[in-house]
């Protein structure tokens, strides 16, 4: 393996120990090295869901028996960087991370490579860097924006800019301008349309680099709509909890085992739906945000045995509050 040069040998004492330092175990320096490459960061709407993306593909890495390595990488929004000098350091930041990856790819002697990008001159820069270097590589994107609704119709961010146009010929009002600036954007992702990032990502699963749905799976809950079922939370006085939901098929409780692996997945809370709901209003285009009541504790954390009489009365105890919030969310929608 390429990590040999890094891990093997007395020579490579020093390099070890280094490894060492960061936590990894012997045994981990024996499987191959696999560096997940996540352009996560809170600037970016189409990378803002990488870090639960690039968590979940390290917990693939681990149960297919290697190491993974997490490494970050730079991405400009190109929509954030439009109208100003910004721009000219859009195209710039392709070769940026191209190198970028390059290098952390050699200097630390990876074996492998799952890019977790999204939009449009972080995926084709990652891929670059995978091509040149020859390395097995797997692209795993955060997946497109939700269309946005204005005016009864789906829109996406080019409206926003036929909405400037519109407003400056007198066509719309301030409060249509704003009307559209609020809702044509709804969710994480990267901007939905045929843009680089969801052609470059389409390109990516059609050549076979991408995971099958890479470039047309959406990034599932909407930004827009959290922050409205946080607010309806906090005026209803409900204590929400925010994580990750893991759904088993059912209709039996998980075991503790499956509980560990979920945890291992970096789940939260586990059930048995939510998680198919969310994929079918996906497959309609809808804009959603899951809620779901947690009733017990899951099986192999507490010693009191599973049944479903609790379910039923924690259920029943916080129904009223719960069909409160809901129907506050609904509204404010």
């Amino acid at each position: 393996m390429r990590s040999d040069n890094v891990t093997k040998g007395s020579e490579r004492a020093p390099n070890r120990s280094l490894f060492y330092a960061l936590g990894y175990t012997p045994e981990e320096l024996e499987r191959p090295l696999i560096g997940v490459v996540s352009a996560y960061s809170e600037i970016v709407p189409g990378h803002m869901n990488l870090d639960k993306i690039a968590d979940a593909v390290k917990a693939g890495v681990e149960m297919a028996g290697g190491t993974p390595i997490l490494i970050p990488a730079i991405g400009v929004c190109d929509g954030i960087a439009m109208g100003h000098v910004g721009m000219k350091y859009s195209l710039a930041s392709r070769e940026l991370i191209c190198d970028s990856v390059e290098t952390m790819l050699m200097a630390h002697q990876l074996d492998g490579l799952v890019l977790v990008p999204n939009c449009d001159k972080i995926v084709p820069g990652m891929v670059m860097a995978a091509v040149r270097m020859d390395v097995p590589a797997v692209v795993c994107s955060g997946g497109p924006m939700l269309a946005g609704s204005y005016g009864g119709e789906e829109v996406s961010l080019s409206k926003m800019f036929e909405a400037v146009g519109a407003y400056k010929a007198g066509m719309i009002t301030d409060e249509q301008l704003e009307d559209c600036t609020c809702n044509c954007c709804p969710s994480c992702g990267s901007c939905s349309g045929m843009y680089t990032a969801n052609s470059m990502n389409c390109l990516c699963e059609a050549i076979g680099i991408g995971l099958p749905g890479n470039g047309t799976i959406p990034a599932v809950y909407s930004k827009r709509l959290q922050d409205v079922i946080r607010k309806c939370a906090a005026e209803c006085g409900v204590e929400i909890q925010e994580g990750v939901y893991v759904q088993f098929t059912g209709p039996n409780y998980e075991t503790p085992a499956e509980i560990r692996l979920a945890q291992s997945w970096g789940g939260d809370a586990v059930g048995m739906s939510t998680a198919c709901e969310a994929m079918a209003a996906r497959h309609m285009g809808m804009e959603i945000c899951g809620i779901s009541c947690i009733t017990n504790m899951a099986a192999g954390i507490s010693k009191v045995e599973l049944n479903h009489k609790e379910v039923q009365e924690t259920a029943d105890r916080v129904a009223k509050s719960f069909k409160e919030l809901v129907t506050k969310v609904v509204v404010n929608m």
